[in-house]
């Protein structure tokens, strides 16, 4: 009897036996999404980049100007499952570099910046996928850079700065008759350079209110309008030096920075790679300007998402993330 006990408290104790019960305790692998995250020196600018999930990758771009890759954690999580996916903050936004000097701040720069963290990270052939200016930073890449490509995906974007604003005026001609003239008037007054010296460089709290509130609210959500929107804190979130630079210092409802640049309708037949292209049905980047890019982009597919605005992946996340998934694994 003693000995029984003896050679049942060896086998307990032999390392096989740890290792069972260790492996017992331990997650399995095809359950953990650890993030990775560092930096790429992209021609002498220092470009944040966070990396999670495992597959092919697919590298995202956010919107603004400005903005950074923060406002699609956790939308677009469930696309890790099925893709690595590469997020980076665009030159001067977010968590990477500041320039000393604005003029920098351009699309023509950020595409090569995109193309500096491809090669840096060793990802060959990509899937790029960028929402809002993020898409227009996407078709700038695809435009110089279409052979690192795999796949495309252009959502709730333009190709023309021209129609861009005229898709602008619209909106604000929407806007409740006494909000659009309090707006209108505020921009006849200049927008920056007032109020207490952390105030300066940035709108009136007034002037976000109107425009991100009573001009965009509308266009920006649907089915799901996000519970923690505050138009009068969208102007403490995006980088001021960028998005002056770039928009332009004369409102929301006018492009008249250096994005005029953004000229792409014309030369948007010469992308040969497959694209998705996404919106919502009452999206602040007009659904016409997605199906123009339809129409220009031989083969590409359009997908317009119901009753969502330009936060489509909010409103319909099931619907965007299946979309995006299904076009980029070919399935």
């Amino acid at each position: 009897m003693r000995m029984r006990l003896f050679a049942a408290l060896l086998v307990l104790l032999s390392p096989a036996a740890c290792t069972v019960r260790a492996q017992a305790h331990r997650p399995a692998v095809s359950a953990v999404y650890p993030i990775g995250d560092g930096y790429i020196d992209a021609h002498g600018v220092m470009i944040y980049y966070q990396t999670i999930g495992r597959g092919a990758p697919l590298l995202v771009l956010h919107g603004g100007p400005g903005d950074s890759h923060d406002y699609f954690l956790p939308y677009l999580l469930p696309l890790a499952r099925t893709n690595k996916l590469i997020f980076i903050d665009e030159r001067g936004s977010g968590k990477s570099e500041k320039l000393a000097d604005p003029h920098q701040y351009t699309v023509e720069n950020m595409a090569d910046d995109v193309e500096a963290v491809r090669i840096a990270l060793g990802l060959g052939k990509i899937s790029l996928l960028g929402h809002s200016y993020g898409g227009v930073l996407a078709q700038a890449y695809a435009l110089k850079y279409q052979d690192h490509l795999s796949h495309l995906i252009l959502a709730s974007t333009f190709s023309s700065t021209k129609e861009m604003n005229q898709v602008l005026a619209k909106i604000k001609s929407q806007m409740p008759v006494n909000r659009q003239a309090l707006a209108t008037a505020l921009e006849h007054a200049g927008l920056f350079g007032k109020g207490a010296p952390w105030e300066r460089g940035r709108y009136p709290q007034a002037y976000a209110t109107l425009a991100w509130g009573d001009g965009y609210f509308p266009k920006l959500y649907g089915a799901r309008p996000d519970p923690n929107y505050d138009p009068g804190a969208q102007d403490t979130q995006i980088a001021w030096d960028v998005y002056r630079e770039m928009w332009g210092s004369h409102g929301e409802f006018v492009i008249d920075g250096n994005l005029t640049s953004v000229e792409y309708v014309n030369r948007l037949a010469t992308i040969k790679v497959p694209t998705l292209i996404l919106a919502g049905d009452h999206d602040e980047c007009d659904p016409s300007m997605s199906k123009e890019m339809n129409a220009k982009i031989k083969g590409s597919k359009l997908v317009i998402l119901p009753n969502s605005g330009h936060m489509a992946f909010v409103d319909q996340p099931v619907l965007w993330n299946d979309a995006v998934a299904k076009f980029v694994n070919g399935k």
